[in-house]
């Protein structure tokens, strides 16, 4: 199974997502951090990331040429200019092109509020997330 994680800035949430992934997944999982900078990706590198991309050409490349099984990430991922400016209108379209799962913690910033949603931690959602990928990779 091929993940994406994907984050910007220092990739905090990336980096607790991957040790997540990796702590609950005992399975062939292969980890590629896209970071939208190279700290963002070095981090997800150390937090065990078997591959790391950074960039926005990089990352757009990656996401047209490679067949993934989902990408994870904060829903600014999908927003152009979110993120303090770091996802660029070809990142988000790339994310939005790719076919397969996207899996959006629902941050409540940017603006984006949906309905629907429960007030969880940020450790809540990646927990549901990760179990969900469990889910979907016994199939």
């Amino acid at each position: 199974m091929k993940v994406v994680v994907i984050d910007a800035q220092g990739a905090g949430i990336g980096q607790t997502i991957i040790k997540r992934i990796l702590k609950e997944i005992n399975t062939d999982v292969c980890i590629v951090a896209l970071g939208t900078n190279a700290v963002a990706t070095s981090n997800m590198l150390k937090a065990g990331a078997n591959v790391g991309i950074s960039g926005e050409k990089a990352i757009c490349t990656f996401l047209k040429t490679n067949k993934i099984d989902c990408i994870i990430g904060p829903i600014g991922i999908l927003c152009t200019g979110a993120i303090n400016g770091e996802i660029t209108g070809n990142i988000s379209q790339s994310i939005l092109d790719i076919d397969c799962i996207k899996y959006l913690l629902p941050l409540q910033k940017h603006g984006i509020y949906i309905p629907g949603t429960r007030n969880l931690q940020i450790k809540e959602m990646i927990e549901e997330i990760v179990m969900a990928i469990k889910k979907e990779f016994k199939r």
